[in-house]
């Protein structure tokens, strides 16, 4: 009589068959590694731009090696809203040193006068914009030129436009100071070559 020890003993595999152990062991296996696999798949298929990049910059693979270039796509450009308008004297300069063009600027219903400046004179310098409108309509605005070699500019408020944008000039006046000799005259309608 055969003895058993009690253990448990599994069934012989079916003839010819695979042995059922086996295919539950790799079926786990399997298992576990798409549960181990399926968070690292979600977190490589994040959007391009992650990881503190903007949207359209290198990226690097998730094992590092050779950076890849993500998709290229640039914004909508900014609306440029109306556009401006511009009538604008010649650039005139003094013998001592100061340059300046001044216009006359139309945007939105909306105008206003600007001159650029270049102060080489070594000095602060007084300057008054003025823009003069149809109907005697004057505005003026002073602004300090500061004593250094760097282009400037200045504007007066933006006033609305009545009647033609046409009809408004400006004038920008440079002296050393308030009340000094004038340095320099340039208008948004100055003939070429008169500077003084």
């Amino acid at each position: 009589m055969q003895r058993h020890s009690g253990g448990y003993r599994a069934a012989p595999p079916w003839p010819g068959g695979p042995d059922p152990r086996r295919a539950r062991v790799v079926a786990l296996a399997g298992a576990v590694v798409f549960v181990l696999a399926l968070p690292l798949a979600v977190a490589s298929a994040g959007t391009v731009g992650e990881r503190g990049s903007p949207a359209g910059d290198e990226t690097a693979p998730a094992g590092g090696g050779p950076r890849v270039p993500g998709p290229r796509s640039s914004p909508p450009p900014p609306d440029p809203g109306p556009a401006t308008a511009a009538r604008c004297g010649p650039e005139l300069s003094s013998p001592e040193g100061v340059e300046a063009q001044t216009c006359v600027l139309t945007r939105g219903g909306r105008t206003w006068a600007r001159t650029y400046y270049r102060n080489a004179t070594g000095d602060a310098l007084s300057s008054a914009l003025t823009l003069m409108g149809p109907g005697g309509r004057t505005v003026q605005m002073d602004c300090a030129v500061d004593a250094q070699d760097d282009p400037g500019a200045c504007e007066t408020p933006r006033q609305r436009t009545a009647g033609d944008p046409g009809a408004y000039s400006a004038v920008a006046e440079f002296a050393r100071s308030a009340d000094g000799p004038l340095m320099l005259r340039s208008g948004s309608n100055s003939a070429r070559g008169q500077g003084d």
